[in-house]
């Protein structure tokens, strides 16, 4: 039989609180956050949902864009892998933990859309309403004039068309 280990996280959701960043003695980025994600099923009243609370962490890069980037009540998207661990509380107890260990994290509002763009800007100075406006809202639109794209025949009218 072949080996076959997989272990790969999706979670769409709202963080429940700001993430904080912090450093390990050794200098490494790290944050960790609480994603909640709805979880719909049928009960008596037809469809209901109920809300799980997903512990995840991030390292590095990731760490320091989530918590430059989303606050709380933003919708996140989170791709990673799920981890368990085990320690020794200093009571003496074992304690176990599972969560998810970030390795990517999307955008999932639109700008209109996210607690941070909430706050309108002054017109004359947008930087001191504190609101986030990420450089890739910014960014160009694409079009199709670059060097190299194929030249595409303009049709005059629908009848034209095949279908």
């Amino acid at each position: 039989m072949a080996n076959f280990n997989f272990n790969k996280a999706i979670l769409g959701g709202r963080l429940t609180a700001d993430p904080e960043l912090k450093t390990t003695t050794s200098g490494i980025s790290v944050t960790s956050f609480t994603v909640a994600v709805n979880r719909r099923f049928g009960g008596k009243n037809g469809e209901e949902s109920q809300a799980d609370f997903i512990n995840v962490t991030a390292w590095r890069q990731t760490a320091e864009f989530i918590t430059r980037y989303f606050r709380r009540a933003s919708s996140i998207c989170i791709v990673g892998s799920i981890q368990t661990r085990s320690w020794t509380d200093n009571q003496g107890q074992k304690r176990y933990a599972t969560e998810v260990v970030a390795d990517e994290a999307y955008f999932v509002d639109a700008k209109s859309e996210s607690p941070l763009a909430v706050q309108q800007a002054p017109a004359n100075n947008p930087a001191q309403s504190g609101a986030y406006m990420p450089d890739s809202y910014n960014a160009p639109a694409f079009s199709t004039q670059q060097s190299g794209a194929p030249k595409f025949e303009e049709l005059s009218g629908d009848d034209e068309l095949p279908f």
